[in-house]
């Protein structure tokens, strides 16, 4: 399924309504740390594995697409 994805930095949580969902990560946007953290918080929440969840779009921004793929 595809998700529209908003990062927010500073605080965490996790909203999902629909299609959307929004983030927050702790983690500083540098060398990678965010889109990983992303990913592992998006895995866990979904139970799925972190090789089923994928950035397909805004790699270097706080607006993404993001597919995650069933077990």
């Amino acid at each position: 399924m595809l998700y529209h994805v908003k990062v927010k930095f500073g605080r965490e949580f996790i909203e999902v309504n629909g299609d959307e969902i929004i983030i927050g990560l702790s983690s500083k946007p540098i060398k990678g740390r965010a889109n990983r953290e992303l990913i592992r918080k998006l895995a866990k929440y979904f139970g799925v594995s972190t090789s089923n969840v994928h950035i397909l779009s805004g790699f270097k921004s706080k607006n993404k697409i993001v597919a995650i793929l069933p077990r």
